[in-house]
């Protein structure tokens, strides 16, 4: 809103981010270049996706857990837990992400998990680092956008799982018939959560090694008990000893 662009924060790099698109789509025409684009901020980005796949392009891409919730209002006054990278929208913005992940349009959700550290982050907002802690809040923000828009529990986890790993394709090699699903014979990687547990986000929650996130204060719905790699627990919560990087 007009917060955004008296800071200049949303015209032009929506802007930039349209050419870039443009750019992509023109050169994967030319090249058959297969082409997956990281988090979408705009509508119009959206709309410039949504035309290349319809014309076939093997294009893919992703929305940040930020971008999905979040809006340039959320700034406030200039709060640098909300200095991220791409910069939050507005709310036309949003609504156009929302729907595109929900069909099917954009591909995955992701965390954007980008941790910075007090020196960097406690800062006049021009001067801060942008990027937040996201990796522990990506499932629970995923429930809370289903129960909002009224999304099918498995179709929202699928953005976080199965339509995730599908990005990466034939380049999974022989983990490709498993990854993102639970199959028998396949890899052991699972994640255990309470789609019910009620929390807060404060810092005091988070494991990560930074703490700073937009979502402090918000409550969640949804919490992971436990992560299993490769057959093997990696993270239980009651021992709250992982230490994501």
């Amino acid at each position: 809103g007009a917060l955004a662009q008296r800071m200049g924060l949303s015209g032009v790099p929506v802007l930039a981010e349209t050419i870039a698109i443009m750019t992509i789509v023109e050169m994967m025409k030319v090249t058959g270049a297969r082409v997956h684009l990281c988090r979408l901020s705009s509508a119009a980005a959206v709309e410039l996706v949504r035309q290349a796949k319809a014309a076939g392009l093997p294009l893919s891409c992703d929305v940040s857990i930020n971008s999905l919730h979040l809006t340039d209002v959320d700034m406030g006054y200039f709060d640098s837990r909300a200095r991220l990278n791409p910069p939050l929208r507005q709310q036309g913005d949003r609504a156009a992400l929302r729907a595109a992940l929900a069909d099917g349009t954009i591909d995955a959700l992701v965390s954007d998990h980008n941790p910075i550290d007090e020196d960097h982050k406690v800062l006049p907002f021009a001067e801060a680092e942008p990027g937040a802690t996201g990796v522990e809040l990506l499932l629970a923000l995923a429930l809370k956008w289903a129960q909002e828009d009224g999304v099918p529990l498995l179709q929202a986890i699928a953005t976080v799982t199965s339509r995730a790993a599908g990005v990466l394709g034939d380049s999974l090699g022989t983990l490709a018939a498993s990854a993102g699903q639970i199959v028998a014979g396949g890899v052991a990687d699972l994640c255990i959560w309470d789609p019910a547990a009620e929390w807060e986000v404060t810092p005091d929650e988070l494991l990560s090694q930074g703490k700073y996130t937009p979502f402090e204060g918000m409550r969640l719905q949804g919490r992971v008990r436990a992560t299993v790699v490769d057959g093997q627990i990696a993270f239980e919560a009651s021992q709250r000893a992982a230490q994501p990087a």
